[in-house]
């Protein structure tokens, strides 16, 4: 199961990836649209698309590699079974929340898809197909946070950090 759930989190992370490649694109090809004098119509809108996307298909990776930003103050102050406790809550209500957003975002879709809801720029897209994205990673980033409380129930949690110092100037 382990080997499923990682290579789940990796596979959202490489199509953020291509996503990010396809963001680039687009912004070049508009760039190169202005300097050369043609237009490709919905540029503007399929980069915003895919920033999107990328950006919540990474979510769960970045989550697993303790990359989201932690408030540790009062976690750095408890120890022992209060700070395992503080733990629990804190991954239980971020999973519950992590649920209420997938549950919404793939509604959202869902309905976007039902009621043949466009978008209002030039390139007149479909938005329940932008919205997959934003579904998917929701999931996917609420099967993630599970997966981190039930580690933290098993006391199989691993907890990152980082040797580079902090840079908040």
């Amino acid at each position: 199961m382990r080997k499923v759930l990682n290579a789940l989190y990796d596979g959202a992370a490489a199509v953020a990836a291509l996503f990010m490649v396809g963001l680039l694109v687009m912004v070049l090809l508009s760039v190169f649209g202005r300097q050369f004098n043609f237009y490709v119509p919905g540029t503007d809108a399929y980069a915003g698309y895919l920033m999107a996307a990328s950006g919540f298909l990474a979510l769960a990776h970045t989550l697993k590699r303790g990359e989201h930003i932690r408030v540790t103050l009062i976690l750095a102050a408890l120890s022992g079974r209060w700070k395992k406790g503080l733990e629990i809550w804190a991954l239980a209500f971020a999973s519950a929340l992590s649920c209420l957003f997938a549950f919404y975002s793939c509604r959202l879709s869902w309905q976007s898809r039902v009621f043949n809801d466009i978008s209002t720029g030039s390139d007149a897209t479909p938005l329940w197909i932008p919205q997959i994205g934003m579904a998917v990673g929701t999931v996917i980033l609420a099967i993630a946070f599970i997966d981190e409380l039930v580690l933290e129930l098993r006391g199989q949690r691993v907890m990152h950090s980082s040797d580079e110092p902090l840079r908040n100037e």
